[in-house]
């Protein structure tokens, strides 16, 4: 059997790992293809990560659509209308938790599943006290403009951690580098394979989560917080409402950021007290297994056992 994983190559996509780990342990191929290269496939199953998926369906080849984030601005509810309207129809859908299904705004009967971040299960296990720290500071991630990355690379260049040290990690950060080349304290790398990411994360003192305070990013769950969270790095982030609700379910103490960063010095970070959230049912098994894609998978392929 043959899962096609399709994406546009656009967003940092950890799951791809976590999908290929996990079904290949049930001696299932996966393939991650551009949408342009799906026809010259053999597939029994297509996997969108959504996008749009324009393609008409094939008799015999299931369709999944994943939904692991609403649209970002500008006109981003014109963009989930969009792709709700014009996506071709798919036997099963997957969203990343309730916000997303209901802002994308489909009304069918197609059945689905939620499948939140994870983390892999390894990443549990690391000792954050027993790795060299190089960095004072770690960001991974996106650094689109819509995400105001340079209020946070200012606290390093010219503000109150102007002597300290920051590891950006991400992908399409010429443009910054370039802005800040003149901050040896700055660091940019990337992109890097999933594989090593929990060795660079370790080099950090603290984990950033910074985002603007606005939908979709105060809804969605941060995949940099869950990653810093499991690693057992201290966690500095912008308070909102997905973080709120995190940390009253799951627990963990936190350096929360004023919106305007005034809070972001260095004795206040090291004045806080950390601690690590229960990040068991975060691993990409568990969420794999509870978003009910297996059943789906089992439904239409009798053969297989999860």
């Amino acid at each position: 059997m043959t899962i096609a994983f399709v994406h546009n190559n656009k967003a940092f996509l950890p799951e791809l790992d976590a999908y290929s780990r996990f079904f290949s342990g049930y001696n299932i191929t996966c393939e991650i293809v551009d949408k342009n290269d799906l026809g010259l496939m053999h597939r029994h199953v297509e996997w969108w990560i959504m996008g749009a998926d324009l393609t008409k369906p094939k008799e015999g080849i299931f369709k999944i659509h994943e939904y692991a984030s609403s649209s970002l601005p500008p006109w981003r509810w014109w963009k989930n209308w969009w792709k709700s309207f014009f996506s071709a129809q798919p036997d099963f859908r997957l969203f990343l938790n309730e916000y997303v299904k209901k802002v994308i705004n489909l009304h069918d009967h197609i059945p689905f599943g939620y499948r939140e971040s994870g983390v892999p299960e390894q990443w549990l296990l690391a000792d954050p006290f027993l790795h060299e720290r190089e960095f004072d500071f770690v960001y991974t991630g996106d650094l689109s403009p819509v995400r105001q990355p340079e209020a946070l690379l200012n606290c390093f260049s010219t503000g109150a951690l102007k002597e300290r040290t920051l590891l950006v990690i991400s992908a399409d950060y010429q443009q910054l580098q370039t802005a800040y080349r003149n901050y040896e304290n700055i660091v940019f790398m990337g992109p890097l394979p999933y594989s090593s990411m929990d060795t660079y994360i370790l080099k950090a003192r603290y984990g950033i989560n910074y985002l603007p305070d606005k939908e979709p990013f105060n809804q969605q769950s941060s995949v940099r917080l869950l990653e810093y969270a499991a690693l057992g790095v201290p966690i500095v982030t912008s308070r909102y409402a997905w973080v709120e609700s995190f940390q009253q379910k799951y627990g963990g103490n936190f350096f929360y950021l004023e919106p305007d960063l005034s809070n972001f010095t260095w004795e206040q970070v090291n004045n806080q007290s950390y601690s690590k959230p229960n990040m068991e049912s975060f691993t990409w098994e568990q969420q794999i297994r509870k978003s009910g894609v297996l059943e789906f998978l089992t439904s239409k392929f009798p053969e297989l056992e999860f």
